[in-house]
């Protein structure tokens, strides 16, 4: 049989292999990124960041309470301004490394993203992700963008008007009709979709305690118990809206990385699996996913993406 050919091309960018460090799990410096990447990343997203600087809730802020991750980590961070030094820091070492970079942006208004965006694009990351399931204070309601596709499209539309770089839109599985979110935000400008955050919010009470474990109360289902509704999210994008797709949500082995390459994905975001393994989450899934290629046959991820929709 041929070598194998696990590399990918996402929105005209060549991934050396379809996994992606998906924003939130060891994002928050230069130094994490790099050793990602050296762990054998395919790309690495950064902490999602906002205008001003956040400082999130207090701990505990994540749980393993088996069947998956909770966490409520409140989207702390540095601010735009900060993060784009460390997005510099990295991107530098990370080009030596051939191994792409993500920048995650979140904010309440449409003003906010834009700015936000114009300064971490400074530090010319490959790709800026929007990452639109934060609260809308342009909503009457407060609701997050991305269960609305006009208020999803709004967003995007304005950072389009700003960035004309490689831009991904974060999906949320909470909204009731995920597709009409995903046309939305790509008639307004997406390059790529990455799909999903977590799911929620929900809670996790010590009975003992008698109060919930997390500081901030509720938190993302994240881990085992999210992948089958991420792959019947990404199995639907895939089907209605022609946009290159970052799976993610619990992938923890090579066979739940090809089960989101069949749904039609063109990437696969890895998170929960750091929590458990280590960076060494991403030589193992690696290495099973080639694994399984070898088994069935398959020569290269083209073989079999989307092929679950025969």
């Amino acid at each position: 049989m041929a070598a194998l050919d696990t590399s990918v091309a996402l929105c005209g960018v060549t991934l050396r292999n379809p996994l992606v460090l998906a924003s939130g799990i060891w994002g928050c410096c230069a130094e994490t990124l790099v050793r990602v990447a050296r762990a054998g990343a395919g790309a690495v997203t950064a902490k999602s960041c906002s205008l001003a600087p956040r400082q999130g809730y207090p701990n505990p802020t994540v749980l393993d309470w088996g069947a998956g991750l909770i966490n409520a980590i409140g989207l702390a961070n540095p601010g735009a301004a900060e993060e784009r030094e460390i997005l510099r820091q990295a991107k530098a070492e990370l080009a030596l490394l051939g191994v792409s970079l993500i920048a995650s942006v979140f904010g309440h208004s449409r003003d906010e993203f834009r700015e936000a965006v114009c300064l971490v694009a400074e530090a010319e990351p490959d790709f800026i992700e929007l990452n639109i399931s934060c609260p809308n204070v342009e909503s009457e309601f407060g609701r997050p963008f991305a269960l609305d596709p006009a208020a999803a499209a709004g967003v995007t539309a304005a950072v389009r008007a700003v960035y004309a770089g490689r831009l991904l839109v974060k999906l949320s599985p909470n909204t009731p009709d995920i597709v009409a979110v995903a046309r939305a935000v790509a008639d307004a400008g997406a390059d790529g979709l990455t799909a999903v955050n977590t799911l929620g919010p929900g809670m996790i009470i010590d009975v003992r305690a008698r109060r919930p474990v997390l500081g901030g109360h509720v938190g993302g289902i994240s881990g085992a118990a999210l992948r089958p509704i991420a792959v019947r999210c990404v199995y639907e994008i895939a089907a209605a809206v022609n946009l290159p797709i970052i799976g993610t949500g619990g992938v923890l082995s090579g066979e739940d990385a090809v089960q989101m390459i069949m749904a039609g994905a063109t990437a696969v975001g890895i998170g929960s699996a750091l929590y458990r393994d280590g960076e060494g989450a991403f030589a193992r899934i690696l290495g099973e996913l080639e694994d399984l290629m070898r088994q069935e046959g398959y020569a290269r991820l083209s073989d079999f993406r989307g092929c679950a929709h025969s």
